[in-house]
């Protein structure tokens, strides 16, 4: 079963720094996708950050910048550094794996979370 734990969340001051980690467990799939998403109260879940298979680094233009996404070497955990933080940061962060088959198919799995709330 796989499973995805995010930790590292809590409340910042604006312009502060947190740093996220995201462990996994049970996943013995492809490495496509490695990521970072969050969601707002009341808005979509959005990309944040992603680690591609070629180890290739993308971010949402919000984040860019500001924000670094990392893996250990076996891969096993996920991180991302926030710095310069700001109120519109605030969200919950999930973690995400996915893999694409041959056939085009994705498989993603979802972490539950870890809230992070900017305040002045």
């Amino acid at each position: 079963q796989v499973r995805l734990r995010e930790s590292g969340g809590g409340s910042v001051q604006i312009g502060g720094s947190l740093r996220l980690s995201c462990t996994s467990s049970g996943y013995n799939y492809p490495r496509d996708e490695m990521g970072w998403y969050r969601q707002a109260p009341g808005k979509e879940r959005e990309f944040v950050a992603k680690i591609d298979k070629y180890e290739s680094s993308f971010y949402a233009d919000s984040v860019k910048d500001r924000f670094s996404i990392a893996q250990d070497d076996a891969k096993n955990t996920l991180f991302l550094q926030m710095n310069d933080m700001k109120p519109e940061d605030t969200a919950m962060y999930f973690c995400s794996f996915s893999w694409r088959s041959e056939f085009g198919r994705e498989y993603r799995y979802w972490g539950l979370g870890t809230q992070v709330t900017v305040s002045s």
